[in-house]
């Protein structure tokens, strides 16, 4: 099975495309699961907006809409899940379990991009020290232990900006290996960053180091393509080259998760 279950749409302010521009460029490439997880609009107590990171709440019930027409016109081609990648906010989780019980929502996955909320605390994506790294490391296995997520995006987020893969990193990747491992939660062999590689730019995940240890420790990894634009489908390149990788790598790779309620 080919699936993949991180797609987002330009509802998030950071990604182009129609919805049904990612559908058709999945079935160009033979996916056989496309699963929709646009970053969830969190309903903040300060009022605040963050457009260019994630859709506006009044957008949420058309984006769901969406998707369930594209599953109903696709069916018998390609199998289209409504979901949502959201953070480990514990200020909001009484929320989101609510709204799970009262939208059509078929999964979450957690890419825990914010210490706490995006209102004011910081992008893990910007971690520099050991002190930063435990608290990413710590706030997602938290998030892990609600169950509400069916796997880990981008685990190894923590390495956009770290200067080098170094023994707190290590750590930070064991403690979470761990905690999956414990939980039997797969985590994510994301490619997107690929796609936007430059030629002064470091690309920061997937880290073979990161992956070499998940494997030591018997952790599930699924390939995410994170798309942002209908390309990242439609061109099998970074797909491919990932398999490859995995393989050599001997990770414990799987290709599909049980999406639904």
């Amino acid at each position: 099975m080919k699936a993949n279950y991180h797609t987002h749409t330009a509802r998030c302010g950071h990604a182009c495309g129609t919805d049904e521009d990612y559908v058709r460029a999945a079935l160009k490439q033979g996916y056989d699961v496309l699963g929709f997880a646009d970053h969830i609009p969190w309903p903040y107590a300060s009022g605040f907006r963050n457009p260019r990171v994630r859709m506006d709440a009044a957008l949420m019930d058309g984006y769901l809409a969406s998707v369930a027409g594209l599953r109903e016109k696709y069916a018998g081609s390609i199998r289209v899940y409504a979901g949502f990648e959201a953070e480990y906010f514990p200020a909001y989780m009484p929320w989101l379990r609510d709204m799970l019980q009262e939208k059509p929502i078929d999964y979450l996955i957690l890419g825990n991009h914010f210490d706490e909320t995006d209102e004011t605390g910081m992008y893990f994506g910007s971690c520099r020290t050991a002190a930063q790294l435990r608290r990413y490391v710590d706030l997602t296995v938290k998030g892990l232990e609600t169950g509400l997520f069916m796997y880990l995006a981008h685990p190894d987020l923590f390495m956009r900006s770290y200067p080098a893969f170094d023994a707190d990193c290590r750590a930070a990747a064991r403690d979470l290996a761990q905690a999956c491992r414990a939980m039997d939660i797969p985590m994510e062999y994301n490619i997107h960053d690929r796609y936007i590689e430059f030629a002064t730019k470091r690309v920061s995940y997937p880290n073979p180091t990161f992956f070499e240890i998940a494997r030591e420790e018997g952790v599930r990894v699924l390939i995410g393509v994170d798309a942002h634009d209908p390309m990242e489908l439609s061109d099998g390149t970074q797909w491919a080259r990932a398999e490859r990788e995995l393989e050599a790598g001997g990770a414990l790779r799987i290709d599909h998760i049980e999406a639904g309620k």
